[in-house]
């Protein structure tokens, strides 16, 4: 009996590549048989982060640029195909996120640009994409879709977890024995450390945190964006750049800070918004795993252990999932549970009326 493969892609709010993840869904639960990764092209990422804020022709520039996507998604498919040595008839679907340029569930909407059309044609494969939109429309935040899948991979009968993903912005999933799961978004993880790095340095990330331990954090600086709104209000909730973007980094300086206090000092946001969330709404887990980009970022790790220091701190690749293919096995999963008519969302982490179906199908 073949294997029943999904692929799954991610590119996500630090605007750096796209993830794909080639998944068997024959066992009980998924098993990632192999990932390959595509990095944007710096000016697809610049009119990426283009979109983000009001301009002119913005229906064409955004046309354009889910057509260029879809074209980088269907060459990641192919080549992820090409690795394993898998054919395309073998894969059931891609469950495609595609890249947010706007997320704003107050007003109703979030919107991912990509084409699911061209993807489908190019690569001869059903395409599900859209996952957020049905969530929105029945009152929840549409993020994070991630604890769904947490819950279904990494909860455990005998121990509290904690799950925290940190791509540009962070979240958490709590995974506590006899409770239902929880989850929420909390607060900048990469975003703002990636776009000072690119703005200092010339590069798209502070490799290791390096460049941030040479710096020292500024009280008086991490007080001012500690006290964004954002981080006070109760779950659920969800941000992006909206909230978290450079223009509002720039508001809070005065124009004397070193660059790398700086650094070091968004290092010290990232952690405290976690840090906090966990403690305020998880309570004390015995074990937290980090997964995305965050988790190569020694200074991150180090200072969460340090502010956790009741639970073991480590990363997902411990549960057999390393932490950089996290999300994009999870829309594998979440395309697959499309296809049976399973819903894909937490109402409980989302604010959702109730459980729904997500995705829109784009038949080969």
């Amino acid at each position: 009996m073949p294997a029943e493969y999904f692929i799954g892609l991610m590119s996500g709010t630090s605007l750096d590549g796209v993830d794909a993840a080639l998944v068997s869904f024959r066992s009980r639960k998924p098993r990632c048989v192999a990932t390959h990764y595509l990095p944007y092209a710096d000016d697809m990422r610049r009119d990426a982060l283009a979109l983000h804020v009001p301009g002119c022709d913005e229906l064409q520039r955004a046309a354009e640029l889910s057509n260029r996507l879809a074209d980088v998604y269907a060459q990641a498919v192919g080549e992820l195909l090409a690795k394993s040595g898998t054919a395309a008839d073998d894969v059931r679907a891609i469950g495609c996120h595609g890249q947010t340029v706007r997320h704003a569930p107050a007003a109703g909407y979030t919107l991912q640009l990509n084409n699911p059309a061209r993807l489908a044609e190019k690569t001869g494969i059903a395409v599900i994409a859209d996952f957020r939109s049905r969530d929105i429309a029945a009152g929840g935040q549409g993020a994070p879709l991630v604890p769904a899948f947490h819950d279904a991979l990494f909860r455990a009968s005998d121990r509290h977890r904690v799950i925290v993903n940190i791509g540009g912005i962070a979240n958490l999933t709590d995974l506590a024995p006899g409770r239902r799961t929880g989850g929420f978004d909390c607060g900048p993880g990469n975003m703002l450390l990636d776009a000072w790095a690119a703005r200092h340095l010339g590069t798209a990330y502070d490799d290791g945190g390096r460049w941030a331990r040479s710096g020292r954090v500024l009280p008086g600086l991490l007080t001012r964006l500690g006290g964004h709104p954002f981080f006070a209000a109760t779950p659920p909730k969800s941000c992006g750049r909206e909230e978290f973007g450079s223009a509002w980094l720039d508001s809070q300086l005065d124009g004397s800070e070193a660059a790398a206090d700086v650094q070091a000092t968004l290092v010290a946001l990232t952690v405290a918004g976690i840090a906090q969330a966990v403690e305020r709404w998880c309570g004390k887990p015995a074990e937290v795993f980090v997964c995305g980009g965050g988790a190569h970022n020694a200074v991150i790790m180090e200072q969460l252990a340090a502010q956790l220091p009741f639970a073991a701190v480590g990363t997902t690749a411990a549960l057999g999932l390393p932490a950089d293919w996290v999300e994009a096995v999870a829309f594998a999963w979440l395309a697959y549970r499309t296809l049976r008519g399973l819903p894909g969302n937490l109402p409980e982490v989302t604010g959702a009326s109730g459980p729904r179906i997500l995705g829109a199908i784009y038949p080969a």
